[in-house]
């Protein structure tokens, strides 16, 4: 089923978070359409961030988002606004397609002892318009697996230790992805940075 086979027109906001709930769990038409005309690019632009380059995903991943949405929405007291539970969703959602990935990238990782893990510095502190720009066009670039467990740790906030209860692998596997995630991203932002005029530099 196809929830979203359409871009949703957004409709007046004439309905309180709560409300709309209990009309869309009434069936109501004109309350479904103002939930998905509200909501949709919220959950699409939140799922890209988390999902690029694979934005191919992220039609998939908003229905999915819906569909359990509606399947919960009973249990919706307006205790928090509608957006951030639909987000709390998505987030989950989110998660669960790393923990699919990253289960197949830990796989066949060789040992590496003694790794020196030195953390990404400012490079995914987004303090500024050129750093957030390269900090999201580097992570497109890299390998998938590696830009999603970049992702999981500085977007979702999981350490070593979650994500590897999460995707069933050892913490020192989860470790060895996320240095040589590292690695790789902080290589890509220092040839950025030789290649970029002394005049853009300055402009950060």
């Amino acid at each position: 089923m196809q929830i979203l086979s359409e871009k949703p027109v957004a409709m007046p906001n004439v309905y309180t978070d709560l409300d709309l709930a209990r009309e869309v769990l009434s069936r109501d038409r004109k309350a479904t359409a103002e939930f998905i005309g509200r909501y949709a690019d919220p959950v699409a632009k939140y799922l890209r961030s988390r999902l690029l380059p694979r934005v191919d995903l992220v039609d998939d991943l908003a229905q999915e988002v819906f569909l359990a949405a509606w399947q919960s929405l009973q249990n919706y007291r307006g205790d928090s606004p509608l957006k951030s539970w639909l987000l709390g969703i998505a987030k989950h959602k989110v998660e669960d397609h790393y923990r699919r990935r990253l289960r197949e990238s830990l796989v066949d990782l060789p040992d590496d002892d003694g790794i020196q893990d030195p953390g990404l510095n400012q490079e995914l502190r987004l303090t500024g318009e050129m750093q957030h720009r390269w900090t999201w066009e580097i992570l497109a670039e890299l390998p998938e697996h590696y830009g999603l467990v970049l992702r999981w740790r500085y977007w979702e906030h999981r350490n070593a230790s979650e994500m590897a209860q999460l995707t069933s692998r050892s913490e020192k596997a989860v470790e060895r992805l996320l240095h040589r995630a590292r690695e790789q991203f902080r290589r890509k932002w220092i040839d950025r940075e030789g290649a970029t005029p002394a005049k853009a530099k300055e402009a950060k």
